[in-house]
């Protein structure tokens, strides 16, 4: 009953964002979760390390310091500026951008590339007169949609290919074409939504802006990162490359490391170790088995269903966490391995139904917040057919 209760305490935090009443956020009750395990027994702390997945723990650590060296070289936003310079009209504009969030979400974490891309966005707008709202929808529903493509795209993916063991080229060879096609409907989507913007076809013109970027930094930190690619797809073990990678761009002469420490996302990687542990705690009781005897009286091993539940919990309790409740249960499905790749699809597209749905769409609300307003409904109305389309086209793909 006491793993029970605090497992449910934890995921109300997580839904809602916060401890009402208290200063403690999903982070926090993370922590307060786990402690409350070992405390009351449920586990003790040889159990509570064993839970913890380090490979997951290691390959996002590895894959933020990769990130941080090519932010701080200039890269993104180079790569950026010479794209979004080269259209002309509002769609291919809108085109661009869709086609940069989503292509590097996919191998450098989706929240990286809303941070970058925003402030971006929102000066070529103004700089342009247009109205700001569709691109800033863009950035954000393009990182959603590209990050789906690999295992590196965003952390709930990460978790998935440490827990099913799929081949890095598997991954993506299977949920690139997903992503393909959700970054296509993203345009379209938002073209229809805001097609004063688009109807007319007038030629926009932005001038050369300069972008600071640190040569030898840049280089450096491309070469790292395409060797890491490169040994992804090579099968070598995931987790093992994108620490190396991070490990050898930290012998520099050029950075300060605290500059490295402070792009690091710290309390995430605490956030994934109470999680790791509040879950492990839950799995010795019978719920999950459980909740799994009724999920089966609704089929949930068809892809569809699959992939609408997470969809749904997704929303409710955010997509880590709800990887992590469906985590015992995978492996009781006639195909797992398919199972995994349905629910790193569900979950990472469910991330463009809301904005609460992703990290990636609050980094483009608050980053833009004191320029323009996008509310709730302005959101949903695009992100809601956005999230039914591009899960049925995953659906129909993974079938």
């Amino acid at each position: 009953m006491a793993a029970i209760l605090i497992f449910l305490g934890v995921y109300l935090v997580l839904a809602i964002g916060h401890l009402p009443g208290f200063r403690v956020d999903r982070t926090g009750a993370c922590i307060i979760g786990a402690s409350l395990m070992i405390a009351f027994g449920v586990l003790d702390f040889s159990q509570a390390y064993a839970a913890i997945d380090y490979d997951t723990i290691i390959l996002l650590f590895g894959v933020m310091i990769v990130v941080a060296n090519l932010r701080l070289s200039g890269f993104f936003g180079a790569v950026a500026e010479f794209v979004v310079e080269h259209a002309h009209r509002p769609i291919l504009l809108l085109a661009a951008i869709v086609l940069v969030a989503g292509f590097f979400s996919a191998f450098f974490v989706n929240d990286t590339m809303c941070l970058v891309l925003t402030p971006l966005v929102l000066e070529i707008t103004s700089q342009l007169r247009r109205n700001p709202v569709p691109y800033l929808l863009a950035v954000a529903m393009a990182a959603n949609a590209g990050s789906v493509a690999t295992i590196t795209g965003n952390p709930q993916n990460m978790m998935i290919g440490s827990f099913s063991g799929i081949h890095y080229r598997t991954f993506a060879a299977t949920l690139s074409p997903v992503g393909a096609v959700g970054l296509v409907l993203t345009v379209a989507i938002i073209a229809v939504s805001y097609h004063r913007e688009f109807r007319l076809q007038e030629r926009v013109a932005l001038a050369r802006r300069p972008v600071r970027v640190n040569r030898p930094l840049l280089w450096k930190s491309v070469a790292a990162s395409a060797g890491m690619i490169v040994f992804f797809f090579a099968g070598w073990p995931v987790p093992k490359v994108a620490l190396i990678a991070g490990a050898l761009l930290l012998v520099t002469r050029r950075v300060k490391p605290e500059r490295i420490y402070h792009e690091i996302d710290w309390s995430l990687l605490v956030l994934f170790i109470g999680l790791f542990i509040v879950v492990a705690g839950v799995e010795t009781t019978s719920l999950p088995a459980d909740l799994f005897r009724a999920a089966q009286a609704f089929h949930i091993e068809r892809i569809s269903v699959l992939s609408a539940v997470a969809a749904i919990l997704s929303n409710i309790v955010s997509n880590v966490p709800a990887v992590l409740v469906f985590k015992p249960f995978i492996a009781q499905m006639g195909n797992p391995e398919r199972s995994w790749l349905a629910l790193a699809m569900s979950t990472t597209l469910a991330g463009n139904l809301t904005i609460l749905g992703s990290v990636a769409n609050l980094i483009v609300i608050q980053e833009s917040r004191h320029e323009v307003k996008i509310g709730f409904w302005e959101y949903f109305r695009v992100g809601a057919p956005l999230t039914v389309l591009t899960i049925a086209a995953g659906v129909f793909l993974l079938r």
